[in-house]
């Protein structure tokens, strides 16, 4: 037993040791086999290292031989581009030496310019001075001597380029304006007809005005005092004067005193009552009135303060001129002109129904008529090219607008025809004398005429101090000085004469 366990034990002891002795035989044998691979590896490194520092050798070679060429011909190019600045630096250096010299002759011929002026000043100077005590006029003298001989030369000029511009220009708006006119009068033919406010009222006997009297003056103020107006009743036989500002009070107290005269029973009881009546019954006349002015005017549309405005004027004259009538005319002609000038027919026709309406009131406002009428009509009415034409049509505002310029047109137009206005007799002769004083007021007139009921006025003038050019200046002048000085219907002819009259006799 003992025997087998040491059998076992040896047996044991011998399989450990060969199997120790197997594993390390083919330790050795892979030991062997891995040197060789790594021995082969190295030496297919080795040979590559060779090859890639041998590839690396001849890259470096070829690098350098590149990098020298460059090298070499960028030494080229440096060379080259030195070359071409050493050129343009002596070309440069051959500039400054050129203009160095012409600077030398510049300073040169600067002192020599400088010699010469200064020698030809001195003898300037000695020429003048001897011209001066030759003339016996100073060189100030002789400047102002030229310069006003070359400032009537230019007026002369420039009056004689303006008097062919105006004539040109006259001409031909003086041609298309007689066309347009001519076109808008024919159409418009109305009667004219020259009218007065009745102030006068007569009476068949003296008895009758004493009635009017009363005990005490009692019927006359009862009158008085319910229109509102002043009776005159002086020596005149059978007549009593009327006298107020306003037409309307004027109307119905003629109204109701000729009511009274003939109904014969005149006391404060019946005055009032027939002066009520009379009132009542003279504004549904002005209604009437402004409704059919408005429908003859072709004027739709009005607003009823406006058209009782427009009927008020039917008891309103200017310069003998019926307001109402005029205002139609008016209307009338402005549709037309608007109409040939291609503007807005229908708002010409209102603004010249409307262009006097201020005059219905005038009497109670202050201010121009023109601008009380545009005042009216922009409370009642929203057309502002209305109300801007009303403003201008009489120079209160600045014409601006083509409708101002229509409307004062037409207002022209129906006030100045023969006969449609008069004046009186004081204002006639004041305007004549003012016209006559403002023509003879310039320098160079030596008389003034003012003729055809001052429609013209004749200037003759020295010939002597007034040559033909500065007539046309004159007329200008003077139709301008008339422009802003006197109001005046239609137009105001200005004709300057001058005449030179040579004598001489045959011996």
């Amino acid at each position: 037993m003992y025997i087998s366990m040491m059998i076992g034990g040896l047996a044991l002891v011998l399989g450990i040791l060969v199997g120790y002795f197997i594993r390390q035989l083919v330790a050795n044998r892979e030991i062997q086999r891995t040197r060789r691979e790594a021995q082969k590896l190295l030496d297919e490194a080795t040979t590559k290292y060779d090859d890639l520092l041998r590839a690396a050798r001849e890259e470096a070679i070829k690098v350098g031989n590149a990098a020298e060429a460059e090298s070499k011909e960028r030494r080229l190019e440096i060379q080259r581009i030195e070359r071409r600045v050493n050129q343009k630096e002596e070309a440069l250096e051959r500039k400054l030496e050129a203009v160095e010299r012409r600077d030398r002759d510049l300073d040169n011929r600067n002192r020599e310019v400088d010699r010469v002026t200064a020698e030809l000043q001195s003898i300037r100077e000695k020429q003048l001075a001897k011209l001066e005590s030759i003339s016996g006029t100073s060189s100030a003298e002789a400047k102002e001597f030229l310069f006003q001989m070359l400032k009537q030369e230019v007026e002369e000029e420039v009056s004689h380029e303006v008097r062919v511009w105006e004539a040109t220009i006259r001409e031909e708006a003086d041609e298309r304006g007689r066309g347009i006119l001519a076109t808008a009068i024919q159409r418009c033919a109305t009667d004219v007809v020259s009218e007065t406010t009745i102030s006068a009222i007569p009476l068949p006997s003296d008895e009758m005005k004493g009635r009017l009297i009363g005990r005490e003056g009692r019927n006359i103020r009862a009158l008085e005092q319910a229109t509102g107006v002043d009776l005159i009743i002086d020596d005149t036989p059978e007549t009593v004067t009327i006298s107020s500002f306003d037409p309307m009070r004027r109307e119905v107290a003629r109204v109701a005193l000729a009511k009274l005269v003939l109904d014969g029973r005149i006391h404060p009881a019946r005055i009032k009552e027939i002066v009520d009546k009379t009132r009542a019954e003279v504004e549904a006349t002005a209604r009437s009135e402004g409704e059919r002015a408005a429908y003859e005017a072709s004027v739709p549309g009005l607003h009823p303060e406006l058209i009782k405005l427009v009927g008020q004027l039917k008891f309103r004259t200017s310069y003998g001129q019926n307001v109402l009538l005029h205002s139609l005319e008016v209307s009338h002609l402005a549709g037309m002109l608007a109409s040939e000038l291609g503007a807005n027919a229908s708002a010409a026709r209102k603004a010249g129904l409307l262009h006097d309406i201020g005059k219905a009131v005038d009497h109670q406002t202050e201010g121009p008529h023109a601008l009380i009428g545009a005042d009216l009509a922009k409370q009642w009415d929203k057309n502002p090219e209305v109300v801007q034409a009303i403003a201008e049509h009489h120079g209160e505002a600045e014409t601006n607008s083509v409708m101002g310029f229509i409307v004062a047109c037409a207002d022209a137009i129906s006030g100045s025809r023969p006969g449609a206005r008069r004046e009186s007799l004081e204002k006639y002769l004041k305007r004549v004398k003012d016209l006559e004083d403002i023509a003879a007021g310039f320098p160079g007139v030596d008389k003034s005429f003012a003729i055809q009921a001052g429609r013209e006025v004749r200037v003759l003038v020295k010939p002597d101090k007034v040559d033909d050019l500065a007539s046309v200046r004159l007329a200008r002048d003077i139709s301008k000085k008339i422009e802003e000085s006197l109001t005046y219907p239609g137009q105001i002819r200005v004709v300057v004469i001058r005449e030179t009259t040579a004598i001489d006799y045959a011996k």
